[in-house]
């Protein structure tokens, strides 16, 4: 064992490490929205949660990553505590199947066919196969495929330079003596919990520990202690995350060390009270890599059985380590996207979108309550208003700021499609809240002057503010449901409520020659009109950039005049509502 053998092993360590991240970002971003709308799918019921956990585990090869999620998700309220246990649990199962993976090294054949299977040899096949998708493909999907073969490559490489930097340690007697040391069960834990706390990730961890199983010096007695003390060690992470976030996110990270600790103390005292009675043989064995894949396995899926039952419980020791403070509550604002989010992009994105159609629904609902005080003004519904567009204004200042900050790191071609979605759409929506308080300027004025539209005037704009409560309906549908139909009959009821708006418009001025209306109530009609016809424009340009982006182009003068002139359906839906709204 020399200088060069100590290099080549921290050069293994680091190509394993880098392949590692390669990989599981490659996963993530071909994952999508599905982690999200996977999360989303949470119940009461813990074995949903754990299978559920275990899922997105081996989708993105990643336990820690996942514990970040859910931080970051209770954290911006999307999630609460008790739907987290099981996806906790399922996490420590699924992180099991890199072990499985890297087990194959072990192989020993002369089979052409099985020697195939050894990682080493057919990894080397998936990174020239992943380098010619990355160079010559233009689709994003196809170039993520090639980033998870070529990250996976580049694991197995750092995996075979540390076999190969250890190896010489099996003829060392220093190696032999030192390993005596792991024969003391908590020695062994805490080698373990330190080692993946420095590493922070668990399947590397337990990779090293597959690496040193090859040199056949590592018993069982030696190892099953060290991989208890690696899922210990992989909490690092979680509480890392927990800095600065709430309470109820910091109990996310309190959960996930209280699993490990209580799981690898029942572990291990269950364990050696059977040794003592029954001697177990195998101790003195040694172990190969598939035997460390094997007891990986077997305590994550122990621990998870014994443990389950005693979810709520869990949840009640998180508590009461960290019981609520209704002073720290008030004090601490909400967040709508927790910057935790980030390190998984799809998901941010997802929780960006869900908060736009919130967004959407209050912009409609304050539209609602602005037209409502046109002839009934109070200061309660002013007040509403006024709280809601607050509201919309810090929605599109925060969602902005996400999304530049998600636009800065690579994704993939859908999640970069429901950016520019959520984009173009939010100012619009925002907007219309700031109309919604305009409406709310004209109703006061009227209010406070004590005047009222003509009979013939009013009946005009009924007509108008249920077409408005019409197209509101439209867009919002046509954004939440990403319903390209609903979407398609949103402009010609907008070019409807502008036909409406000039002709109530050209009513006003026959009323004012006639001498049965003022030039004073003229400014305020055409005021409020300016408005109405302002929202049905917003209401047009979220839909028409909903088509748009699907396609894959954003030209709106194209796109209006392909489908104003000569556009057979358009002419039929914009003859329906012509028809329904006419005054």
């Amino acid at each position: 064992m020399t200088i060069f053998s100590v290099i080549t092993l921290i050069g293994g360590l680091a190509f394993f490490l880098y392949g590692m991240s390669v990989m599981s970002d490659g996963l993530e971003r071909m994952s999508g929205g599905k982690l999200e709308r996977s999360l989303k799918k949470l119940t009461s019921n813990p074995f949903n949660s754990l299978l559920l956990g275990a899922g997105i585990t081996i989708a993105i090869q990643s336990s820690s990553a996942l514990t970040v999620m859910l931080v970051g998700l209770v954290n911006s309220g999307i999630i609460n505590i008790g739907q987290t246990v099981g996806v906790i649990m399922g996490s420590n199962i699924g992180t099991t199947l890199t072990a499985w993976l890297l087990s194959l090294v072990g192989i020993e054949t002369d089979n052409v066919w099985i020697k195939l299977l050894k990682p080493e040899n057919f990894s080397l096949i998936f990174a020239f196969i992943g380098i010619l998708l990355i160079m010559l493909s233009k689709k994003a999907k196809r170039k993520d495929i090639g980033a998870i073969f070529v990250g996976f490559a580049v694991l197995m490489f750092g995996m075979e330079l540390m076999g190969d930097a250890v190896s010489p340690l099996a003829d060392m007697p220093e190696f032999s003596s030192l390993l005596t040391a792991f024969e003391n069960p908590i020695l062994g834990v805490l080698v373990g919990a330190i080692f993946t706390g420095v590493i922070q990730s668990s399947a590397a961890s337990v990779g090293i520990l597959q690496t040193l199983a090859l040199t056949g010096k590592i018993t069982y007695g030696m190892a099953i202690p060290v991989i208890m003390g690696q899922n210990i060690g992989t909490c690092v992470t979680a509480l890392i995350s927990s800095i600065g976030v709430s309470r109820n996110a910091k109990k996310v990270a309190v959960i996930h060390v209280a699993f490990n600790l209580i799981g690898t103390a029942l572990c291990l005292g269950i364990y050696y009270g059977l040794d003592s009675l029954f001697h177990f043989t195998f101790e003195d064995m040694t172990i190969g890599a598939l035997g460390v894949a094997a007891a990986h396995s077997i305590f994550n899926v122990v621990t998870t059985i014994m443990l389950l039952p005693f979810s709520k419980l869990l949840v009640k020791l998180a508590n009461l380590i960290l019981p609520d403070s209704k002073k720290a509550a008030a004090q601490q604002p909400a967040a709508l996207i927790d910057d935790r989010l980030l390190a998984t992009p799809s998901v941010a994105i997802s929780e960006c979108d869900s908060l736009t159609s919130k967004m959407a629904n209050i912009a409609r609902d304050t539209l609602y309550k602005a037209f409502a005080t046109i002839g009934n003004y109070t200061e309660e519904g002013a007040k509403e208003i006024f709280d809601n567009e607050d509201v919309l204004d810090r929605y599109e200042d925060e969602l902005s700021t996400c999304l530049v900050k998600i636009s800065a790191d690579k994704i993939s071609d859908s999640d970069s499609k429901r950016v520019s979605k959520i984009l173009h759409a939010i100012g619009d929506f925002e907007r219309l809240g700031d109309h919604a308080v305009n409406i709310l300027k004209v109703s006061k004025e009227l209010y406070d002057k004590g005047i009222t539209f003509s009979e013939s005037a009013d009946k005009e704009l009924k007509v108008v503010i249920a077409a408005l409560t019409e197209i509101l309906d439209l867009t919002t549908n046509a954004y939440k449901n990403n319903d390209l139909n609903v979407a398609a009959n949103v402009e010609p009821l907008e070019q409807v409520i502008d036909g409406l708006v000039a002709e109530i418009k050209d009513n006003h001025i026959k009323r004012l020659q006639s001498g049965s209306c003022t030039i004073e109530m003229g400014f305020i009609l055409s005021d409020l009109l300016n408005n109405c016809e302002r929202v049905s424009d917003h209401c047009s340009n979220v839909a028409v950039s909903l088509i748009e982006i699907s396609h894959n182009t954003f030209d709106t003068h194209k796109y209006l005049n392909a489908v104003k002139y000569g556009n057979r359906r358009f002419n039929e839906v914009y003859d329906k509502y012509s028809t329904q709204y006419s005054i």
